[in-house]
């Protein structure tokens, strides 16, 4: 099979939905696929003159007998060229819908859902990473049942997180500085819990510099800064010490395609406090963590008071966990999926 995974740049970005890109094409060339991948510039998923044209010349000079796979976060950059799509094989890969994101007022989710609506009906084929986003697409963005198809992450195997060692807990989020994963909200309920012992590290890509100033601001402001450490983007050996050394993983997210940090936490044997956006909750098992209602920051403290206080649950959770963790299927046997799903 020949195909072109046409994505934002940069495509070396650390997130979840690049990690599952790169994952997926890795595999796919290992099995004998011929796969390329064509970045596009220009700014997205709110396209500008630059990510327009970027569309353009990519899909002109698409080969005749290659799939074109859309990334999501670039298909409204494509609007253009609706007529063109409806009429060749052209499959989407869509994390989460980007009229989903939070952070955008309401008159860009409206122009972001309308074009949305009217492009992803087009596809051939739409490839999503969970159950709820393909419900969701079916349901509110008009994608036919029998053209959506679940290929949900690979998890690679890692060693089981040893913890910090005490006397205080260690804390770990995971994911890019964007307002959809809740980062704030994560910090107003960890603020509530000033008789504990804890620290907190969040690593992630500032998507958007604003908020992550705006995070450090809050942080500040709640007279928590000496216990949170923005550690930005980390990658390799220093991302895999981050986990090693953490006893909880923690993320406020308000909306998850399917929550890759999340299964990364369970395959390190890590007890989990997530809330409940998108396909977040259904991940965690749960003797394995505790599932909060989105924007809930109290009940996110209350949740987090526990796991922190009571050593003897986590260790419960944290075993839990690890036999979760177990249990979720690896990159191997989700890129031989998708590429079914793109020749399907």
């Amino acid at each position: 099979m020949r195909a072109i995974l046409l994505v934002p740049a940069p495509f070396d970005t650390v997130s979840g939905g690049y990690n599952y890109d790169r994952a997926i094409v890795d595999c796919m060339r290992a099995d004998g696929h011929d796969v390329a991948v064509v970045e596009l510039t220009g700014r997205h998923p709110l396209p500008d003159a630059a990510a327009v044209a970027a569309a353009r010349a990519a899909w002109e000079a698409l080969p005749g007998d290659a799939v074109p796979v859309i990334d999501g976060l670039c298909l409204p950059a494509f609007a253009p060229l609706a007529e063109a799509i409806a009429r060749r094989r052209v499959v989407g890969l869509i994390h989460h819908p980007t009229a989903l994101e939070t952070g955008h007022d309401a008159a860009t989710r409206d122009a972001l859902r309308t074009t949305e609506r009217a492009l992803l009906p087009l596809l051939a084929r739409v490839i999503v990473t969970s159950t709820p986003t393909a419900e969701r697409l079916k349901l509110d963005f008009g994608v036919a049942q029998e053209r959506l198809a679940v290929v949900v992450p690979g998890t690679a195997d890692a060693p089981r997180a040893t913890g910090s060692g005490g006397p205080g807990c260690a804390i770990l989020a995971v994911g890019v500085i964007t307002p959809r994963k809740g980062h704030d909200l994560l910090l107003r309920a960890l603020a509530r819990l000033p008789d504990l012992d804890w620290s907190l590290t969040i690593a992630g890509f500032a998507r958007d510099p604003a908020h992550a100033h705006d995070l450090t601001a809050l942080a500040e402001d709640l007279g928590i800064a000496e216990r949170v450490t923005f550690a930005g983007e980390l990658v390799a050996d220093a991302l895999a010490a981050a986990w090693q050394r953490s006893d909880i993983f923690a993320l406020a997210t308000h909306y998850e395609g399917y929550g890759m940090a999340i299964a990364e936490a369970l395959k390190r044997g890590l007890p989990v406090a997530v809330t409940d956006g998108g396909a977040a909750g259904t991940l965690v098992p749960p003797d394995a963590g505790v599932v909060c209602p989105v924007g809930d920051a109290a009940m996110l403290s209350k949740a987090l008071r526990r796991l922190i206080f009571d050593t003897a649950l986590r260790h419960d959770m944290s075993d839990a966990a690890w036999q979760a963790g177990r249990a979720l299927p690896n990159w191997t046997t989700q890129a031989t999926a998708f590429a079914h799903a793109v020749t399907a």
